[in-house]
């Protein structure tokens, strides 16, 4: 896997022989992958998030696709404040993002794609809004994916419409993007 940026700030990558685009796109880009992968029985009007235009989008294109195959949100908040889990006390109050409705189109799973749109997405947060910790609501069925990527658990279990979720945060000061 190789991966370079270019002067335009596309990072381009060789995944499996394929060169793949990470790009920032418009949230509206999103709604489908968001929809087919994670809520299928929803409308796309409700896929839209409240907060949408205030967050970075970022997707995971094949070259020769004007759709991207993998989809993340990401939006700057603090990392929450569970029942009687402590949260280290400067964790309170550095600079966290969000992120939200991660989604990789099915035919393109398990190919590093969604692995190099987490780390590009989580390092442009890094560098370009100073983030210091990263934070999502994970899938309890994709809590191993999550933690070999380097996130950890915390708080405890809820359902969110019939969905098994977990938080899960990672400290982006010592994340590495290329490991």
């Amino acid at each position: 896997m190789k991966r370079v940026v270019t002067k335009s700030g596309i990072a381009l990558t060789l995944l499996a022989g394929l060169p793949v685009r990470i790009l920032q796109i418009p949230a509206e880009q999103t709604l489908q992958l968001r929809q087919s992968i994670l809520w299928p029985t929803t409308t796309l009007s409700q896929l839209v998030l409240p907060e949408d235009s205030l967050g970075k989008h970022y997707g995971a294109f094949l070259v020769d696709r004007d759709n991207p195959v993998a989809v993340i949100s990401l939006f700057l908040e603090n990392i929450p404040i569970d029942k009687g889990v402590a949260v280290q006390p400067a964790e309170s109050v550095q600079r966290s993002v969000r992120f939200r409705k991660f989604a990789c189109d099915s035919q393109h799973q398990g190919k590093g794609l969604g692995t190099q749109l987490l780390r590009y997405s989580l390092s442009m947060a890094r560098s370009q809004d100073g983030a210091t910790h990263a934070w999502c609501d994970a899938r309890t069925a994709a809590l191993g994916w999550y933690e070999r990527r380097g996130l950890v658990p915390f708080g405890s279990e809820f359902d969110k419409g019939g969905v098994k979720y977990i938080r899960m945060k990672i400290d982006l000061q010592t994340f590495e993007p290329s490991t």
